[in-house]
């Protein structure tokens, strides 16, 4: 007979992510099921897992295991910011922020909105910016797309704009980040954070 059991991860903001997890879980001798970012299910036999024994594991490895609602809450509102960011679903959405996380975690916003503020110490509409900035010094890194296709993908109205927010937040233009090469990129599970 096997038993399951849900576990929220905090940091699991990746496929690397994914893929680093279920191979930790697995050599502990679970059967893992990776459900979406930040959370998994494990199957087991008879003896319960040990939680502790998880954590160790999860925290060696940059993740740590999340137990408590609030602290899953929040989560569960970066994983799916960062989700939608790197999915290039931004320039097809047809929603506003605020309407796309109360309908894609079935929360209020403003509950959100408070919670995350209260928690992080800044603001949900503030950290989506930055994980946007940090996904065009990425595409700018890569030299993948032009500018106006990097604007259009995540979701900007112009490249004017696009290069107002990160020269406000960068401080200098995405050209003059992309010319010196030395922009540093931060891992996506620290931006936001001191």
């Amino acid at each position: 007979m096997s038993n399951s059991m849900v576990l929220n991860i905090k940091n699991m903001v990746c496929d690397r992510c994914k893929k680093v997890v279920k191979e930790e879980l697995e050599k502990l001798g679970y059967t893992t099921i990776i459900e979406k970012l930040g959370r998994v299910s494990i199957h087991f036999a008879d003896v319960k897992p040990d939680l502790n024994v998880i954590n160790e594991v999860l925290k060696d490895n940059g993740f740590e295991l999340l137990v408590e609602k609030n602290s899953q809450t929040i989560e569960a509102i970066r994983t799916t910011i960062i989700d939608l960011i790197y999915s290039d679903k931004l320039e097809s959405l047809n929603v506003n922020l605020s309407d796309y996380l109360a309908k894609k975690l079935a929360r209020d916003y403003s509950t959100l909105s408070t919670l995350f503020s209260s928690v992080e110490g800044i603001t949900i509409e503030k950290y989506f910016i930055l994980q946007k900035i940090e996904r065009v010094k990425e595409l700018l890194i890569y030299d993948e797309l032009s500018l106006s296709q990097t604007a259009y993908r995540l979701g900007y109205s112009s490249v004017q704009h696009l290069s107002n927010q990160f020269k406000k937040i960068i401080g200098m233009s995405p050209s003059q980040f992309k010319s010196i090469q030395e922009g540093v990129r931060h891992p996506i599970d620290h931006v936001g954070h001191p």
